[in-house]
């Protein structure tokens, strides 16, 4: 048999698959479009103000993660507007870096708990989420009053403002409540991240909204999702596992569980503040390894592990979306086999009326068979063209309009995350031990100082707009806003100590060891505005009157073996503490 005819052969049963599985995804699009109007109300700001603050407890497992919990907790702690909330962040004995991170944190607010696990790690999110809830609960024991809602972020998180209240809001009515998870934008040059830009912005706005009104079960995001209280204590039985440990997924796993109970649950649709969505923000993978990584635990925990855990057993509403979830192990291992063949025929057809030679691979094919392939690759133009419109409407449209190059590449991407799920799925079964929790690398975002300025109420956004278009050459956004008195000096270092994840305020004197200001030289300090001021164990501590930069960090590399550590103080501070300890005329 020849290639053509070998092409003929596959052709057929791979355009009934796709045409099965377009079908699926047009009825979606459908039901969307027809049921617009279908949507959980959106409160209004009275509304959630008359809405008492239940106490919130915010769960952050870490492995590894001291180079960005600080800077996630510091930004998080001065942006959500809510009150009644507290932070429990879990690490490891054998994380001892991430532990000091978290501990310091805890000493600068009282909203911060580090809990230390029982073992060394890593285990998997769900144990280390299982280790929060016991340290909450001993938390509790001790005097610190009942948590009503538990909430889940990771390390790499910008919680939105008012994601706590939204949240609060509608746990009234609902035992599980999702806020929107969306990925920070990046260039047009990066395929991978741009990927999950697209795919996570259909989603939210298409998929997650219609699962809603069908009745489907809603899979948890693992970030940014709310859950009451009483639900997981009832998930958790006499086990005390309020997650299950050996699920890669344990966010899917809860969501499904739920709502086999006959628990609420509710997905907060996506809507629009100051031009930016009301979500929960983060930096995903940007390479194609980390990608892979990422990708094969989604694959391995809701493809794999819930057929091994629930196969097709339910009500025919939920083995649908069981259907949904699980088609990708199937669709991800053809997709690159069907772009080739369509490129292939889509080049010789160019080729042969160029060139008036006959054409090999659509004379083996019956006429309804081509027909047939016709109707998926139309079908599958469709649904490009759906993606596209919704990664426009997060991202802009010069963003969107590359969206059918990106679905290309995520059929590779997603081809490669799948066969390594099997891998890793047919290893641990073999061996007969759990899969193991393939971590993702995080890396914080740094958010923009205007918007930070406008989340401290120091300035409208307005004035930022107006004060960034009309910006001098040379003159930063800041320092302009404070020469125009829109904010004070006071506000634009906060805001400046949140971006860079840095402390902020003047050490007390009794911190201050004279021997360790002498350790740079007095010009340097002058050219730099920073200080050191004490020497602990591994560490040298600095004020610095400016943001740490690289070019900082490479003129004073030569001048101390040790870790050197920073902490923000306004310029008058920074000379108040220069006359003070500086030699006398420098």
């Amino acid at each position: 048999m020849g290639f053509d005819h070998c092409v003929a052969t596959c052709l057929v049963p791979l355009a009934i698959w796709i045409l099965l599985s377009g079908l699926d995804d047009l009825w979606i699009a459908l039901v969307l479009v027809f049921t617009g109007r279908k949507r959980p109300r959106r409160p209004a700001e009275a509304e959630l103000d008359r809405v008492s603050e239940r106490r919130i407890a915010i769960f952050v497992p870490l492995w590894r993660e001291h180079r960005v919990i600080g800077q996630m907790l510091a930004h998080n702690l001065a942006g959500i507007r809510y009150f009644n909330y507290q932070f429990f962040v879990g690490v490891y004995p054998n994380d001892p870096a991430t532990a000091r991170a978290v501990a310091e944190a805890a000493q600068r607010d009282g909203r911060v708990h580090l809990c230390l696990c029982s073992h060394d790690g890593p285990t998997s999110k769900g144990d280390c989420l299982n280790e929060i809830y016991r340290s909450m609960v001993e938390s509790e024991i001790r005097g610190g009053g009942r948590f009503e809602i538990i909430t889940t972020h990771d390390a790499e998180d910008l919680v939105h403002p008012e994601s706590l209240r939204l949240i609060n809001f509608y746990s009234r009515d609902y035992a599980m409540v999702q806020m929107p998870v969306l990925p920070l934008p990046t260039g047009i040059r990066e395929l991978t991240h741009g990927l999950y830009c697209d795919e996570f912005a259909e989603f939210q706005t298409k998929d997650i909204p219609v699962r809603q009104r069908l009745g489907g079960f809603l899979p948890a995001n693992g970030v940014g999702t709310g859950f009451e209280r009483a639900a997981l204590e009832r998930l958790a039985g006499d086990r005390g596992r309020i997650f299950e440990p050996e699920c890669l997924t344990e966010d899917y796993e809860n969501g499904y569980r739920l709502h086999a109970l006959g628990y609420r649950q509710a997905f907060v649709p996506v809507r629009f503040e100051n031009g930016q969505p009301v979500a929960t923000r983060e930096y995903f993978p940007r390479t194609l390894r980390q990608a892979v990584r990422q990708r094969s635990r989604w694959v391995a925990g809701i493809v794999l592990q819930g057929w091994q855990y629930h196969g097709w057993r339910g009500p025919w509403r939920q083995v649908y979306w069981f259907w949904r979830d699980r088609k990708g192990l199937v669709g991800n291992l053809l997709s690159p086999l069907a772009n080739l063949i369509f490129f292939s025929i889509a080049g010789e057809a160019l080729w042969s009326a160029a060139t008036g030679q006959l054409r090999r691979f659509a004379d083996p094919i019956p006429v309804w068979a081509l027909r047939m392939c016709l109707a998926t690759y139309v079908m599958a133009m469709l649904q490009v063209a759906i993606r596209a419109a919704a990664s426009s409407r997060i991202y802009g449209w010069r963003f969107g309009v590359l969206s059918p190059v990106r679905t290309l590449w995520g059929n590779l991407v997603n081809f490669a995350a799948t066969l390594a799920a099997l891998r890793q799925f047919a290893e641990a079964r073999m061996r007969r031990r759990p899969l193991a929790w393939r971590k993702t690398e995080h890396v914080y975002p740094r958010p923009r100082l205007g918007e930070l300025l406008v989340r401290l109420h120091a300035v409208p956004m307005g004035e930022v707009e107006d004060a960034a278009l009309g910006l001098p050459k040379g003159v930063r956004l800041g320092e302009y806003l404070v020469q125009l008195r829109k904010v004070s000096e006071d506000s634009l270092y906060q805001a400046l100590s949140l971006q860079a994840g840095i402390p902020l305020g003047r050490p007390a004197r009794a911190e201050v060891d004279r021997l360790a200001t002498r350790v740079f030289p007095v010009d340097t300090v002058r050219r730099w505005k920073v200080m050191p001021y004490r020497v602990e164990p591994g560490r040298l501590l600095a004020v610095t009157a400016e943001v740490p930069s690289r070019e900082m960090a490479r003129a004073l590399a030569g001048l101390s073996t040790l870790e050197i550590r920073y902490r923000l103080v306004l310029p008058r501070e920074f000379e108040e503490l220069a006359h003070e300890y500086l030699p006398a005329g420098r």
